[in-house]
């Protein structure tokens, strides 16, 4: 692929996860109104995995191997059952604003885990990091987390396991190309069914309309678009640059609270989204390293 062809692809897919999935977590505020978390989880990541799988068949792509499917399963655990599963059950108690910045907690695990397997995180990369976090910590200073441990706790555990999956799926056998987030998808939201199963959920009485939305939005641009951008950038860019969507998904969570859920933005708040960005602008900016 041509260098500014690839360039302006790796920009979509940031795009991508940036702002569709900054407005996720106010789209699973919603769906949550009707839908019991982990089976609202499971619906989506099941649907979007077999309309992928689906098209990557009629348009040619192989069936993948015995450990591609092995190796696209376990990420599929670490990452929409694991991950986002255990976000939407903490949104049951937090905000959507306030459970965006608890994951953006990931870039620091991505970091720790990237050093694990050999991968060298430059001076400039931590301090980007560290700035970011620095930013979310004034955005949550006196939030809804406060006093509620458990609650951060899972939310850490979440971007820890998103974070680990997102790394070692490097090293693991993959499908090619789109199939990979196909299958990660389907394993992961047959996993949350049958989560949501031994948790006793059960198909609600009545949904709304909002909340049938929520899921739509979810399953088209939170899942068939934005997961399979992540996949591609997590094969083609470095894991900070792949996972500094996490800076940037408050921003947007906040922004959509304040105009569709009447949340306030306060002065340390604005304050703190500056803060975040500079935090990006390090990881972004690193001039020493290829994206």
């Amino acid at each position: 692929m041509h260098i500014k062809q690839k360039t302006l692809l790796i920009g979509l897919c940031l795009f991508c996860t940036y702002f569709i999935w900054g407005s996720t977590y106010l789209a699973i505020r919603f769906g949550i109104e009707s839908f019991p978390p982990f089976l609202m989880a499971g619906i989506r990541f099941t649907s979007a995995g077999l309309i992928l799988y689906a098209l990557m068949r009629y348009l040619g792509a192989p069936n993948p191997n015995r450990q591609q499917w092995l190796g696209a399963g376990v990420v599929g655990l670490l990452l929409p059952a694991l991950g986002n599963g255990t976000v939407c059950y903490v949104q049951q108690t937090v905000s959507s604003s306030v459970a965006a910045l608890a994951i953006a907690t990931a870039p620091i695990w991505m970091a720790i885990f990237s050093s694990i397997w050999g991968h060298k995180i430059t001076a400039r990369e931590w301090l980007g990091v560290a700035v970011g976090l620095l930013g979310i910590g004034l955005l949550n200073l006196g939030g809804s987390l406060h006093g509620n441990l458990a609650g951060a706790l899972l939310l850490i555990f979440a971007a820890a396991t998103w974070s680990f999956g997102s790394v070692w799926s490097k090293r693991l056998a993959m499908p090619a190309g789109f199939m990979a987030s196909a299958v990660q998808m389907l394993v992961g939201g047959l996993a949350l069914l049958l989560i949501s199963s031994l948790q006793g959920e059960t198909w609600p009485q009545q949904i709304s309309n909002k909340s049938w939305a929520a899921m739509l939005f979810l399953v088209v641009l939170g899942s068939l678009v934005a997961y399979s951008a992540y996949q591609y950038l997590l094969n083609t860019v470095r894991p900070l640059v792949a996972s500094s969507n996490t800076f940037i998904n408050p921003i947007v969570a906040f922004v959509l609270g304040m105009l569709f859920a009447n949340e306030h933005v306060t002065g340390m708040e604005v304050t703190a989204l500056a803060v975040i960005l500079v935090g990006v602008f390090l990881v972004l900016s690193n001039p020493n390293k290829e994206l």
